[in-house]
């Protein structure tokens, strides 16, 4: 009686294996990042999914860090602008090109209440990174930044430092054999 259920339980494991270990998940990649600019020092983690899209970009999820002392609060809303910098929206996206960031860039809080929309100028010549900073009061609008508002070049810089391992079939094989070989083992 024990064959058997070590036999069923050695079956059921090799089929889950086989069914499961097709299954993709959506696992997360992680980067280091920074940006520095004249009176700007900015690092921290950016968590995202781990499929590109058709122009390799991966969709940020998280962010952590500090910008200038403040602690980083949150990642602003994808398709939304930072207050102070509308219509300007964020896409949150990165790659692992050069450039890094798109022209619409990322967006993220500081523990001062504080926006940052850090982005790709493609449109200037040369080529740069930008930050606007916007900082309370906030008045709707681009062309209205207050004396505490800007937007700078910057350097900035992003380093991926984790690939997701994907899920194994073979794991699930290796312990399906173990099993059925503790099954002839104990049935010799």
């Amino acid at each position: 009686m024990k064959n058997v259920a070590l036999l069923s339980v050695t079956i059921l494991v090799t089929t889950s294996g086989l069914i499961l270990g097709n299954i993709k998940k959506s696992l997360a990649l992680t980067f280091n990042w920074s940006y520095q600019g004249t009176g700007i020092d900015a690092s921290g983690t950016l968590t995202t999914n781990d499929t590109p899209d058709e122009l390799g970009f991966y969709l940020i999820t998280d962010i952590t860090g500090m910008r200038n002392g403040e602690s980083i609060t949150g990642l602003h809303p994808t398709g939304t602008s930072i207050p102070g910098n509308e219509p300007f929206i964020v896409d949150n996206l990165i790659s692992l090109d050069a450039e890094q960031l798109t022209k619409d860039g990322l967006g993220f809080s500081t523990s001062g209440g504080n926006f940052i929309n850090i982005f790709f100028a493609d449109f200037l010549n040369p080529s740069t990174f930008l930050e606007v900073f916007s900082a309370p009061p906030f008045i709707p609008g681009f062309e209205n930044f207050g004396p505490e508002d800007s937007e700078l070049p910057v350097t900035f810089q992003a380093t991926l430092i984790s690939v997701p391992e994907t899920s194994s079939t073979l794991s699930f094989l290796a312990l399906a054999t173990l099993g059925i070989a503790t099954y002839w083992k104990r049935k010799r």
